[in-house]
C-alpha cells in the first residue's frame, strides 16, 4: 500500500465513567487487578487506509446500514460493488504491525478484521441498473418528493437523469471516534485515484457528486437556539459548500438519538440526514478548505 493511502492516527479516547470507577477506599485488601481499566484512560490504536478486499464486505455493509437505516437498499451487494472497483477508494482498518507484539492489551479493545470507515464513490448513472444502485436512486428522488423544495426535486432529477454528466455518489462512513483529521489523506487519495482512472478512460468522469451526511439536532429549549451537530466534522464544511441540498429527520427510523442516558432537563438530539449536491470539478479545492477548517484556520 502506497504511503499516500495510509495515516496513522494518535489516539482514540474510551470515556470514563466515574460512577463504575470509584470502589471502597476503605478495603485495602481488594486490590484491583493491574490491567484493569481504570476510567478516563486513552486507547491508543493506529490506523490505515488500504483498497477494499473482499473480507470487508460485512464490515463495509454495517457501515452503510449506519447511514441508511431501515432504507429498502440492498446494502450487501452495494459492498460488493465497492469492492469490486478495487481500484477506487479505501477502507479504514488498525494496522497490523507484522513482527511487532503490542505493549498494551489495546489490541484487545477491537476485533480483528474491523473496519472502521470506508470512503469511496459510485457511478450512479453508469450503474444505474444495478438493483442496489436503482434502490438508492428511487431512495433519493422518493426523499427529494417529501422534504424538498419543487425547484431543488426539478434540479436533482435532472442530474440524475442526464446521461451527459456521470453523478458520483461519494460515501464517506466511519466510526464516530475516529478524528476527522483521517478525512483528508483518504479524500486526497480518492481524488487522485478518480484522476487516474479517468485517464484511462473508465467511467468516473462526474459532473456532479452526492454526499448523504448524518447529523444531529439539538432542538431549542427554554429560549436556547437549536443546534445541528454533524457526524463527520468535516461533513459541516462540506453543507456550506454545496450546490444545494435538503434535509429529513430520521427520527421513526432510529432506535434513539444520540447514545447516552438522558436526565430529565436534557435536549433532545434528533437523528437527521441531509443530501449534500456538489460540484465534482470543486473536490481539490473542497479537500485542502477541509484540512484548513479541521485545523481551524
Amino acid at each position: 500500500m502506497s504511503a499516500s493511502k495510509q495515516k496513522k492516527l494518535n489516539k482514540m479516547e474510551v470515556e470514563s465513567n466515574e460512577d463504575d470507577s470509584s470502589s471502597s477506599e476503605d478495603d485495602d485488601d481488594d486490590e484491583p487487578h493491574p490491567d484493569a481499566y481504570k476510567g478516563n484512560e486513552e486507547v491508543q490504536i493506529e490506523f490505515e487506509g488500504r483498497a477494499p478486499v473482499d473480507p470487508d464486505a460485512q464490515g463495509i455493509s454495517q457501515l452503510l446500514q449506519r447511514l441508511f437505516l431501515r432504507a429498502h437498499i440492498n446494502l450487501n451487494q452495494m459492498a460488493d460493488l465497492i469492492i469490486a472497483q478495487n481500484f477506487i477508494g479505501s477502507v479504514i482498518c488498525q494496522c497490523d504491525d507484522e513482527g511487532t507484539e503490542s505493549e498494551t492489551e489495546d489490541d484487545n479493545m477491537v476485533e480483528d478484521g474491523t473496519i472502521f470507515g470506508i470512503t469511496s464513490v459510485l457511478n450512479l448513472t453508469a450503474k444505474k441498473d444495478q438493483p442496489s444502485i436503482a434502490q438508492l436512486r428511487t431512495y433519493i428522488l422518493d426523499r427529494a418528493k417529501t422534504h424538498a423544495s419543487q425547484e431543488v426535486q426539478q434540479q436533482l432529477k435532472e442530474i440524475l437523469d442526464s446521461e451527459q454528466r456521470h453523478v458520483g455518489f461519494l460515501i464517506n462512513e466511519r466510526f464516530i471516534n475516529i478524528p476527522a483529521q483521517i478525512s483528508v489523506p483518504l479524500l486526497q487519495s480518492l481524488q487522485q485515484e478518480i484522476e487516474a482512472a479517468k485517464a484511462k478512460k473508465m467511467k468516473f468522469d462526474f459532473g456532479t457528486l452526492l454526499l448523504l451526511v448524518k447529523f444531529y439536532r439539538k432542538e431549542s429549549k427554554k429560549g436556547k437556539p437549536g443546534e445541528d451537530i454533524y457526524t463527520n466534522a468535516e461533513d459541516e464544511l462540506l453543507s456550506d459548500r454545496a450546490k444545494f441540498s435538503f434535509e429529513y429527520s430520521m427520527a421513526s427510523e432510529a432506535d434513539s438519538g444520540m447514545a447516552g442516558d438522558w436526565l430529565e432537563g436534557d435536549a433532545v438530539m434528533t437523528p437527521y440526514r441531509k443530501l449534500l449536491v456538489l460540484e465534482a470539478k470543486k473536490l481539490p479545492q473542497l479537500i485542502d478548505d477541509i484540512q484548513r477548517f479541521i485545523n481551524g484556520e
